[in-house]
């Protein structure tokens, strides 16, 4: 697999810039290469998903290692993520000051609804939501399997559909034309149908929806949370189990419900964040 269509066409748009380091850019696609289903790598598999040459890949790999961001296994001959990866990880989680606001007013919506409340960000170099924060309600017979860091795609989710409904429509396009180089052409009509319905949706009620679009068993409402100058956009997402839901209840109750907690985490941070 080569590097995915979003990160190489930002990245070949800002090599025009004299400021663009891109011994700095290959050496995090290197990074981003790697994933809890990849946990080890080897050169030639890193050089195959970025389209790096195998020896460019060696000298980087080496690098990485001696500065803490990857381990080496002589045994298998392969590479892993090392804690400086963890390091920087916790140092960005710990500048979010919204996470230590809204964790409580999720844990609170989440024990009321026995469902899963969680926070997301774009990651810029895919088109994927990353978990900020994820409460599970108390008394929950359904658990969903995710975890802070976990990833789920833009366009079949709730929490992605809210990202990109709140998007300048030039940018949603430009994110979407993106995504489209990755995509099968009949899933990807039923992605545009998806986003396009979802765009309605929040512009109708201020929320998305995917019941059981993702995930066949998972009913799941999204809101986008635009900060006050809007240079960012996180998303709330509730989510359960779909035997024990129905799309009136969504409507009526838990979408407007988890609007109230959207407003609840802007007020509290003034909107920055």
């Amino acid at each position: 697999m080569t590097r995915s269509a979003a990160t190489a066409t930002r990245t070949e748009g800002a090599r025009e810039d004299r400021q663009f380091v891109t011994a700095l850019s290959r050496g995090l696609e290197i990074l981003r290469c790697f994933s809890r289903k990849d946990r080890e790598l080897g050169n030639s598999e890193i050089a195959a998903r970025t389209g790096l040459p195998k020896a460019t890949v060696s000298r980087l790999t080496f690098t990485l290692t001696q500065m803490g961001y990857l381990t080496y296994s002589p045994n298998t001959g392969r590479y892993a993520l090392s804690v400086g990866v963890l390091a920087l990880g916790n140092a960005y989680l710990g500048t979010l000051d919204v996470r230590n606001v809204a964790r409580p007013l999720m844990q609170e919506l989440a024990d009321a609804l026995s469902a899963t409340v969680s926070l997301g960000a774009p990651d810029p170099s895919s088109m994927h939501m990353v978990f900020l924060e994820i409460c599970q309600g108390a008394g929950q017979m359904f658990r969903m399997s995710m975890e802070v860091g976990s990833r789920v795609p833009h366009g079949w989710t709730a929490m992605g559909r809210a990202y990109l409904a709140a998007l300048d429509p030039r940018d949603r396009e430009a994110r979407l034309a993106m995504y489209r180089k990755d995509i099968a052409r009949t899933q990807w009509n039923d992605i545009r149908e998806g986003v396009e319905r979802s765009v309605r949706d929040y512009e109708k009620h201020g929320f998305c929806l995917s019941v059981g679009e993702w995930n066949k068993d998972v009913w799941a409402v999204g809101t986008p949370m635009v900060s006050r100058d809007r240079s960012r956009i996180l998303a709330l997402n509730c989510s359960g189990p779909i035997f024990d839901i129905t799309r009136q209840r969504i409507v009526q109750d838990i979408g407007p419900r988890l609007l109230q907690l959207r407003d609840r985490v802007a007020a509290s941070t003034g909107g920055a964040f």
